[in-house]
């Protein structure tokens, strides 16, 4: 049996990061889309974010990180739903992550990443189109 009901994001944002800003808008505009959106708050373990992912039957989780340790932050969280065997939940995100970073961070398994000036349209549309579509 397929899974029902309204897609289901976790946007959590890791480490000591402290600009929750971001986040927060993403997290309205997902729930304003009609998505189910569960934010963690600040200062979030890789560990934390993904067991709320997987108590909470998350469809995608959404980083949101500001403080350059992104290559450390996203590779943990999939290394962690790789773990769990959860890896059916997509991981994407944005902050301030170099051009150069990008695609690395989608050879490890990171879905999309945006970057300032995405549009919280454009964020919902990806979402909408490549996390599952909403029975």
């Amino acid at each position: 049996m397929g899974v029902t009901g309204p897609i289901r994001v976790v946007v959590a944002k890791p480490g000591l990061d402290g600009h929750d800003r971001g986040a927060k808008v993403i997290a309205r505009a997902l729930r304003d889309a009609g998505m189910e959106v569960i934010y963690t708050g600040l200062h979030q373990t890789p560990e934390q974010i993904v067991d709320t992912a997987i108590q909470e039957d998350a469809d995608a989780i959404g980083l949101s990180i500001l403080s350059g340790a992104h290559n450390t932050l996203f590779a943990r969280v999939l290394e962690l739903l790789a773990e769990r065997d959860a890896q059916d939940i997509k991981v994407f995100g944005g902050g301030i992550i170099p051009e150069a970073d990008i695609a690395p961070l989608k050879e490890k398994g990171v879905a999309e990443i945006f970057t300032p000036g995405a549009t919280t349209t454009a964020i919902v549309d990806w979402v909408r189109a490549h996390v599952r579509q909403p029975v």
